[in-house]
């Protein structure tokens, strides 16, 4: 698979390039539409927005980066090619949602409303983003036989993209990427419910992407690996435990999410 959209001479547009500004340009989108619902100060949002994708695309390479530190000891010049690929998508959500509590706090703002708002575009911008490692050929899983692929019925496309250093591979980036649409689709159905909380929605993402990277996580052959552990199925377990005291929060809190309207 040619990770190269179009090569202008000077400079290479790569599909991984464009998926991911594909997956931010929806957030944004879905982000900014709900916070005016809910009232959010426009200068506040885009200020937020700004920084968080910044801090969190430059989160996302150092998280990868420190998981695989002694190739990039060895070629240093490779550190700041984001375009090849090698951004965490753990990394990065944790180092944005570092900067959304310190934000918020200082702008006094309340936290779990900005999350809930937050993570309906976010799951759904790791939807389409996983597309950019396909063409990257990244976040694959074990080496599986031609009538294995096409028994999942996929389009050529795919399988000829799934074939990855002289071996089929097993689309694990396909996995995420259905499993995080669905769970977007989720997001807003129950995001419309009349008597959910401020955090529920927070804590139903970190619970849903959890299970979901945890289980694909097993499938997969280029994890990013702490000895033997693979760092993101620690991280997808913690993300589930914060979920569930959370939603257990949420639940004992009387302030409900769709009474926050502007």
């Amino acid at each position: 698979m040619n990770p190269v959209l179009f090569d202008l001479g000077i400079i290479e547009i790569r599909w991984y390039s464009m998926f991911i500004l594909l997956g931010v340009c929806a957030a944004f989108f879905i982000i900014t539409k709900e916070a005016k619902r809910k009232n959010i100060d426009k200068e506040y949002l885009y200020n937020l927005f700004f920084y968080t994708l910044l801090i969190g695309i430059l989160g996302a390479r150092l998280y990868y980066v420190l998981f695989n530190i002694d190739y990039y000891l060895a070629n240093p010049s490779e550190i700041l090619m984001i375009w090849h690929g090698g951004l965490a998508i753990h990394g990065g959500i944790i180092f944005g949602l570092l900067f959304i509590i310190f934000y918020s706090k200082r702008k006094k703002v309340d936290l779990l409303l900005i999350l809930d708002i937050a993570v309906v575009g976010i799951i759904l911008a790791q939807a389409i983003g996983r597309w950019g490692n396909f063409f990257n050929g990244e976040a694959y899983g074990r080496i599986v036989s031609l009538s294995f692929l096409k028994n999942l019925h996929l389009p050529d496309f795919i399988i000829k993209g799934m074939y990855i250093n002289g071996k089929y591979r097993e689309p694990t980036f396909l996995y995420e990427s259905i499993l995080s649409f669905i769970g977007f689709i989720i997001l807003l159905i129950i995001r419309r419910n009349k008597n959910i909380k401020i955090g529920m929605l927070t804590s139903i993402y970190l619970i849903w992407y959890g299970i979901e990277r945890l289980i694909i996580e097993s499938f997969r052959s280029d994890s990013l690996m702490l000895m033997n552990i693979k760092v993101a199925q620690l991280v997808s377990i913690i993300f589930i435990i914060s979920g569930i005291i959370i939603f257990i929060y949420s639940y004992k809190n009387n302030k409900l999410y769709n009474k926050i309207k502007k």
